[in-house]
């Protein structure tokens, strides 16, 4: 793996420095990489309005991870910076619940988090707070004070391309998650490898850009730790917006995209989709979703309605805390062979000229 994920001579203590004096707030991004496009959701605005100024004003992110059903849950939040995310899902896990965040730079980022804890317990009506705030390396996760298989949902918002070692944020990810448990993050990735005279810019490393995956290394490197199947939920173009930026950019003719994945820690998912003949029936109960669920940017689940499933499919509905919503069809005792169409070209819909936001993902 390391042959195809070259070295940089960008350091941590430069992406500190970059989020914790380089930048001040969100506005003094030079790119638009680290920001979300779309307006979220309506619960989130609702999330968002209860969450102190001085933490909004420091969000650099490129999409929504907070997946849903995450009451009573515990969730990691890695590269959380001032907390916005944390503070999202910290309402979401209820106060049965516990959100933790991790960011490698106290000055301007956790520092911030941590002084608003108490006012976010208020004003989410908890008793205390539910929420807690470490300074750590994503690539040392082991080094937290958490037990192997201790986390439900392990969140990241445009964070992974500025670690140097993606491979062992990857691997820590799935030793913390408990069996049936996700990661679902958003970052930035490249339709190619990122050439050496990019990597090492550290302007772009900080802007999200050039420690971005290629995106067929980032779903290699996925499953040889242990994360089958990855799974694109949904992705956009970025467009850079700097001229000089993008005079830098533009001999190697790169493009890059935000796209945001789930990854299920199932040890039982296989290389490819698998028919064995299984369906699944929502049963419209997931909050806010009565009409139909959407578990990835290739299945949408109208309530009621039998919907066929490949193998993989079905473990990610029926190993995880999503099986009570589901009612589930079919064995194991029968195998029909590969899905149609699960193929290994560039799985973002973005990608296409014209395109609109959404994505293919390739099977079944």
């Amino acid at each position: 793996m390391s042959s195809s994920v070259p070295p940089t001579t960008v350091t941590r203590a430069d992406v500190s420095d970059y989020y914790g004096t380089v930048l001040s707030k969100t506005e003094d991004l030079k790119t638009n990489a680290c920001e979300t496009s779309g307006a979220p959701p309506e619960h989130i605005r609702a999330c968002l309005k209860k969450i102190h100024p001085d933490v909004l004003a420091k969000y650099y992110g490129c999409g929504l991870t907070i997946p849903d059903v995450l009451d009573g849950l515990t969730v990691l939040d890695l590269g959380c910076g001032s907390g916005r995310d944390v503070y999202i899902a910290s309402q979401l896990v209820g106060p049965r619940g516990r959100v933790i965040g991790v960011d490698m730079t106290d000055a301007g980022q956790l520092d911030v988090a941590r002084q608003h804890e108490a006012h976010h317990a208020a004003a989410f009506g908890y008793a205390a707070p539910n929420t807690t705030f470490a300074t750590g390396f994503i690539e040392r996760l082991e080094e937290l004070d958490l037990a192997p298989g201790s986390v439900d949902v392990i969140v990241s918002n445009c964070v992974l391309n500025l670690s140097p070692d993606k491979e062992a944020v990857l691997r820590g990810c799935r030793r913390l998650l408990k069996p049936g448990g996700e990661l679902y993050f958003s970052d930035v990735y490249s339709d190619r490898r990122v050439p050496a005279v990019l990597r090492d810019d550290k302007t772009l490393w900080g802007e999200c850009i050039s420690g971005a995956l290629y995106w067929n290394d980032f779903q290699n490197m996925a499953r040889a730790v242990g994360f089958g199947d990855p799974r694109l939920v949904e992705d956009a173009v970025i467009t850079v917006n700097n001229a000089a930026l993008e005079q830098i950019m533009e001999p190697h003719r790169l493009r890059f995209f935000s796209a945001t994945y789930r990854l299920f820690h199932i040890p039982e998912l296989e290389p490819h989709c698998e028919d064995y003949g299984q369906a699944v029936v929502y049963r419209g109960t997931i909050p806010r979703h009565p009409a139909s669920y959407v578990l990835d940017n290739h299945h949408e689940m109208e309530t009621g309605r039998v919907f066929p499933v490949c193998g993989n499919t079905y473990r990610m509905l029926h190993d995880t805390r999503l099986a009570p919503h589901f009612d589930f069809i079919g064995t194991w005792d029968r195998h029909y062979g590969i899905y149609a169409d699960c193929g290994t070209a560039i799985p973002f819909a973005s990608a296409a000229p014209g395109a609109d936001n959404g994505g293919d993902g390739g099977c079944c």
